[in-house]
């Protein structure tokens, strides 16, 4: 018997710890992380060490920027349970919490566990364990913006790249010209050069139809592509086949054409006056030229002898005289052991190309480089959704400085999926997006202005980024990402906090209005929660009474010499005699939990049942209603008798 009497008190106090450990999650889901985390550390007194309870209260702290904590409960559940039976998210949680400490050794430690179980995930990609210091200052050149893509109208079945646009004109590259040869290498006809009407706009661009560019001598039979133009407009650079005459291929010892690089001039409207440039070289390729914005240099990519891998990018100087210098090869900081293509340099000065060797989402990506202000500049991965698990390159823009801060239009070429053809042109509008959260914490009851509240902005997954006391004036605001999800708790003793879903969009309106309105917890003599309910001919306080009656619990801390009483109603189904006794045991488990939560026993006066004696509706003996309706009267009261 005394046996069966000890598992019988095991198993009471075990139901104690799991609801208890039901109400924290309820309160962590509701992003109520400093009471779940009282509910956690108190489950945790009393033995329970589950992951559930380490791992939350881990990110009870990790969402609330305490990653000190956060890591310390975190290693506590790694320590107990190892890295195979928790999810690898906390792991990640983990690795962050350890960095923001500077603890970069254990944090390298952690990051390839992770590595070892996640090594599809993208955040590994973007982790050096050489040097992972580097990644916490790292920048995100699109940070604060709104990026858009559309695959231009122009696109056909076949691949079309390159762009570049002079006084309204857009050129590119495309294999559309079927009465061309077909070329070998991916079956469609040869390149040519085309241009069209582009109206721009920051919201829009608006094209005519494609034509091949006005020349006798510039398109020939075989592959022109990639053009660069003067600013004066009289002389454009551009990729060719190398050609021993018109129409004739030239080949080396091996029967190989390689690209070179070709001068055209504007001489009455037409592309004139071509010839190779002396850079070239008749055994290796160069190609896909890029002027600078002062148009003194040349830059270009070339599989030359001496590079640094497969293809390398180069610059030369232009000189006044109209030579060039010896091309220079850009060094460690551009080129790689992989492929380096499609230079392109702003007016900014930035510089902006492809490659397969720097880290990337996949085949060629587009990095931005400040190289040509400083030389010990590192390339920058323009990520998503410039970048794509598949080649994406010739990056174009026509920014000034200025519009380049604000918002601008620009173009690249992908083969990614759901184009038109095997490659096609994308434009992109990139605007600077900000948006101000902005309300007024208010009583509900009056909409009077409400001071002194504490107002939280939590992200989509849970993370308190911001956070504010309202002033006199019950004013807050926060900056917010354009595009996102919020969430707004605003909280104050004496008062049911206010919690509102909040959504930021793309438009150009700054603001997003979000007043939060708190309820009176006291009205008179009575603290005013939701209804307690109780299940039917049941006594026990459900998790969502729990919740409820945290209230209580706060408001009598808040006011230590307060007093109550707690009155406990049913409904009408049931002997009444019986009934009454079945409402003085939900009064005193409603009682029993609040003294749960280390209130005095002298602060609760009484707790009474009032069984079926004080209806709120028809529902009376015999009367048919809905469980909804039954429910209404399972109820609680708190009365207050001295404050």
């Amino acid at each position: 018997m005394k046996s069966k009497i000890l598992l019988l008190i095991f198993a009471i106090g075990s139901l104690s710890i799991s609801a208890q450990e039901r109400l924290a999650d309820k309160f962590f889901k509701n992003y109520g992380y400093v009471k779940a985390t009282e509910l956690y550390e108190e489950v945790l007194k009393k033995g329970d060490t589950s992951i559930n309870v380490l791992t939350k209260l881990g990110d009870c702290y990790y969402n609330n920027s305490k990653p000190e904590k956060a890591a310390f409960w975190y290693g506590k559940a790694f320590d107990k349970y190892g890295k195979n039976k928790i999810k690898p998210e906390y792991m990640y949680k983990y690795v962050q919490s350890l960095r923001s400490q500077d603890n970069f050794e254990k944090a390298e430690e952690w990051m390839e566990k992770f590595m070892m179980v996640q090594n599809n995930d993208t955040r590994v990609d973007d982790y050096n364990t050489e040097n992972i210091s580097k990644y916490q200052e790292m920048e995100d050149p699109e940070r604060n913006r709104i990026v858009k893509l559309a695959n231009l109208p122009i696109n056909s079945k076949f691949s079309d790249f390159g762009t570049y646009i002079y006084e309204g004109k857009l050129y590119f590259t495309s294999a559309r010209n079927t009465e061309r040869k077909v070329y070998g290498w991916n079956k469609e006809p040869f390149l040519d050069i085309y241009q069209v009407e582009v109206t721009e706009g920051i919201d829009n661009s608006e094209f005519a139809t494609p034509e091949l560019v006005a020349s006798t001598q510039l398109n020939t039979k075989y592959h022109e592509a990639s053009v660069a133009i003067t600013n004066d407009g009289k002389t454009m650079y551009f990729t060719r086949d190398n050609l021993a005459g018109k129409n004739r291929l030239d080949y080396d010892k091996d029967g190989t054409t390689h690209l070179q690089i070709y001068q055209a001039s504007l001489i009455d409207g037409e592309w004139q006056n071509i010839y190779k440039l002396p850079f070239n070289d008749d055994f290796y390729s160069s190609g896909h030229p890029a002027l600078s914005p002062d148009n003194k240099q040349l830059y270009f990519v070339s599989d030359r002898e001496g590079g640094m891998g497969s293809t390398d990018i180069y610059v030369v100087d232009i000189k006044s005289n109209g030579n060039f210098s010896r091309p220079k090869n850009l060094g460690e900081n551009v080129n790689t052991e992989g492929r380096e293509m499609f230079p392109f340099v702003a007016k900014d000065n930035t510089l902006y190309f492809s490659s397969d060797g720097h880290l990337n989402l996949g085949l060629l990506d587009i990095f931005k480089s400040n190289i040509l202000k400083d030389e010990n500049a590192q390339p920058q991965n323009l990520g998503a959704p410039y970048n794509s698990g598949y080649d994406d390159f010739a990056y174009f823009n026509n920014a000034t400085e200025e519009e380049m801060k604000a918002g601008y239009t620009g173009y690249f070429s992908s083969d990614r999926p759901d184009g038109q053809g095997s490659d096609d042109i994308y434009s992109f509008d990139s605007r600077i997006c900000s948006k101000v959260i902005k309300g007024v914490t208010r009583v509900s009851l009056d909409n009077t202005v409400l001071p002194g509240v504490k107002v939280q902005l939590i992200n989509e997954v849970g993370v308190v980024v911001s956070e504010v006391t309202t002033g006199n004036d019950g004013a807050f605001e926060f900056d917010a990402e354009c595009e996102s999800k919020y969430t707004l708790i605003g909280t104050i003793k004496d008062y049911k906090k206010d919690q509102k879903e909040v959504e930021t969009d793309a438009s150009n309106n700054p603001e997003v209005p979000a007043d939060l309105f708190l309820e009176p917890l006291i009205n008179d003599n009575q603290i005013v929660i939701n209804p307690i309910f109780f299940d039917y001919d049941k006594a026990e306080i459900r998790t969502d009474a729990q919740y409820e009656l945290e209230n209580i619990v706060d408001v009598l801390r808040a006011h230590p010499e307060m007093v109550i009483r707690i009155e406990s109603h049913t409904d009408s189904r049931g002997r009444d005699l019986y009934n009454m006794k079945l409402s003085d045991r939900r009064a005193q488990a409603t009682r029993d939990y609040i003294l749960s939560r280390n209130i005095a026993p002298e602060r609760i006066e009484s707790a009474i049942g009032f069984g079926e004696s004080q209806l709120l509706n028809e529902c009376s003996n015999g009367v048919e209603c809905t469980e909804e309706q039954h429910q209404m009267n399972r109820r609680s009261y708190f009365y207050i008798l001295k404050d």
